[in-house]
């Protein structure tokens, strides 16, 4: 039969080829190169701001296969607009990852599902996006609110933020704090009339310069104990602005599980290292029914925190990222909407194609 005789196809099939050609190269994009990002709440700022829109690339670390395969093409937990699941777990793969061309680094900013998470698949956990401050081996420690990094001092992003407890000698206004490019959800007042603002250090610098300013203090923790800390802020005495010495572990690090070590990864061990079944109990770890005395890790862990260190729950709060919950690198901002502001003045102008650092 010749190609003349061949019957045409219908304007509708045509459609339909276009679509499912669509869908299944979108779908691929997502998977193997990049996948667009929303940044959802203020723990990044001032380094990321809500309203930014960015690519996360897949390539950096390595595409991860996915672990659960049975999934609506380019949906995460839930089928659109809807509380159905968009995912079966039936058949659920073991933790694979393509060749990449970097590792995660310290200070990267990535992309990760949120570890916590134990309703869903760990590749389908609500995506987080903090800053990798520590990597495995690294010594982790917090004093006063500074970060410590193997003893010395780390890198401070330079848009990092913290809250503060300002005094005015009269009421402030949203347009007050514009000024000093504070939005109205980084400042509240508290029932004494004072306030507390969450900003950088340069733009403390300047609020410090208003005549209207009468006492400008950082909000910093003393010495106790705070309860929603990882491992167990209590027993510690850790919170979020003194915290640690705490060792990251990695894969083939070996530790002897004695009652500190328990205390510091056990939960660790028990919820991220694929055994059927680990049971603590006090001062002793059981896997599989039989006690441990020592434990050598099977994958790297990091630990993550967001640049608005007084806004952001982070590694500190829930404790280590597992390799295999890294979705990828926060590589660049295509556009970037300010929710307080309306029309063309939405658009963040100066933060289009920015890398991020």
């Amino acid at each position: 039969m010749s190609s003349k005789n061949k019957k045409k196809k219908s304007a509708a099939r045509e459609w339909l080829d276009a679509l499912v050609f669509a869908v299944v190269a979108a779908s691929l994009i997502r998977w193997l190169l990049l996948e667009p990002f929303t940044i959802p709440t203020a723990s990044m700022e001032k380094s990321l701001l809500v309203g930014d829109f960015l690519f996360v690339s897949k390539m950096h670390y390595g595409t991860r296969i996915p672990k659960t395969p049975l999934q609506v093409p380019l949906t995460h937990q839930k089928i659109w607009g809807t509380e159905i699941p968009s995912y079966s777990d039936a058949i659920q793969l073991p933790y694979m990852r393509l060749p990449g061309f970097a590792d995660v680094e310290r200070n990267d900013v990535v992309v990760f599902n949120y570890p916590v998470e134990f309703e869903y698949p760990s590749d389908l956990k609500t995506n987080y996006i903090k800053r990798a401050v520590a990597v495995p081996g690294d010594v982790l420690e917090i004093k006063d609110g500074v970060l410590y990094i193997n003893g010395e001092s780390a890198m401070q992003p330079e848009e990092m933020q913290f809250s503060y407890n300002v005094v005015a000698s009269r009421m402030l206004n949203a347009d007050f704090f514009a000024e000093y490019g504070i939005n109205p959800a980084s400042f509240h007042i508290m029932s004494d009339g004072s306030y507390v603002v969450f900003a950088t250090d340069l733009v403390i610098e300047r609020l410090q310069g208003s005549p209207l300013i009468t006492t400008v203090r950082k909000q910093i923790m003393s010495k106790r104990g705070e309860d929603r800390i990882f491992p167990d802020g209590m027993k510690m005495g850790w919170n979020r602005d003194q915290y640690g010495p705490l060792t990251i572990p990695g894969e083939g690090t070996t530790i002897e599980l004695n009652a500190d070590n328990i205390l510091r990864y056990g939960s660790t061990i028990k919820n991220y290292e694929g055994h059927e079944q680990v049971e603590i109990r006090e001062n002793e770890l059981l896997i599989n029914g039989q006690k441990v005395d020592s434990y050598t890790f099977k994958q790297n862990y990091y630990f993550m925190m967001g640049d608005n260190r007084h806004d952001s729950l982070d590694s500190r709060y829930w404790g280590f990222v597992p390799e295999d919950h890294v979705v990828g690198k926060a590589w660049f901002l295509w556009l970037s909407l300010d929710e307080f502001e309306s029309f063309f003045n939405k658009i963040r102008w100066s933060r289009i194609f920015k890398s991020i650092e």
